[in-house]
């Protein structure tokens, strides 16, 4: 079968567990190679905390980060390593988006590992813990959840946006805590089926990031960046770039734009994209890509049964 119509996706912050990959580990040489790669680069054994550490812990941002990244990247290369064919377009959401420019040749591993442990940081200390917060919005038009937190940020003075747009009719908004409570209470009198505040502790994705976008700018400028050998569809815009200063820019305004996820997989869609391979621990994108367009046929590699399955569903490259 053709790899015509096939993307990976690449998933963000949020599906780390501790024992992740353990299966895989033992059936792709691939994992353990990738895993003692960035343990060198960041000085700590990775494997060692992915396997034996503390959710807590592992949980931390600047932690989170280089721990799923590396894992995406192990999992695709066990992927090309047992023949898997080579997709013709990428994307990832939020973190995701450096490990699909990593698989698509556009960073280094090693320098894309410390990239994002710094970024981690930067996101981590841009807003002081409890003074700015997260929320799921379910099941409210897209309009009614702007114009909810454009009433809540004006009333309290303080910021909260819509920042990931997840799929229709799953919306998380971002702010400072005031203005995101007021917000939630906004969209459930507008009719939200749920708003969720989440278990994070910090904005993502808002204008309260731009100091940690200034502070990536900073460090991104001095990383080699090339022109990606397969397209990777960025979160800032819905589009792919080739311009190695231009993919430097869509990285830094990331930290601080929402992510245009929905968008992202039409664009995916309207370039005959019809199956998705979700590259990373768990199968949280292929839920929202499901809600996106119910004729993607999604598939995950995590376990080897299943990079099994994919292989013989979608095809051998060369």
């Amino acid at each position: 079968m053709s790899n015509q119509g096939i993307a990976f996706i690449f998933p963000g912050q949020g599906s780390q567990q501790v024992g992740m990959l353990a299966e895989a580990a033992v059936s792709h040489p691939s994992v353990g190679q990738t895993f003692a790669e960035a343990s060198e680069a960041l000085g700590y054994d990775m494997w060692d905390l992915v396997q034996n550490g503390e959710q807590e812990q592992l949980n931390l941002t600047e932690t989170t980060q280089p721990v799923l990244l590396t894992s995406s990247v192990a999992l695709w290369r066990s992927w090309r390593a047992a023949g898997g064919a080579q997709p013709t377009l990428m994307a990832g959401h939020s973190l995701g988006e450096f490990s699909a420019l990593v698989c698509a040749g556009a960073l280094n591993f090693a320098d894309a590992v410390r990239l994002v442990r710094q970024r981690g940081a930067f996101m981590q200390t841009a807003v002081p813990v409890g003074e700015g917060a997260m929320a799921a919005i379910i099941g409210l038009d897209d309009g009614d959840i702007n114009s909810a937190c454009a009433q809540a940020a004006s009333a309290t003075g303080g910021v909260v946006t819509a920042v990931n747009f997840n799929s229709p009719g799953q919306v998380v908004i971002a702010g400072k805590t005031e203005a995101v409570e007021q917000a939630i209470a906004n969209c459930k009198q507008a009719g939200a089926k749920r708003a969720l505040p989440l278990p994070v502790s910090a904005p993502f994705h808002t204008e309260l990031m731009r100091p940690a976008g200034e502070q990536l700018a900073q460090v991104i400028a001095d990383i080699p960046v090339s022109a990606p050998d397969i397209p990777v569809v960025h979160n800032v815009h819905a589009q792919t770039e080739s311009d190695p200063r231009l993919i430097r820019d869509l990285l830094v305004q990331q930290i601080y734009s929402p992510v245009q996820w929905t968008s992202c997989v039409q664009t995916l869609v309207a370039d005959g994209i019809a199956r998705l391979v979700e590259c990373g621990p768990g199968k949280v994108l292929s839920g929202l890509n499901r809600r996106i367009d119910k004729s993607l046929q999604s598939y995950n590699i995590e376990q080897p049964d299943a990079l099994a399955a994919a292989l013989t569903e979608l095809g051998q490259g060369v």
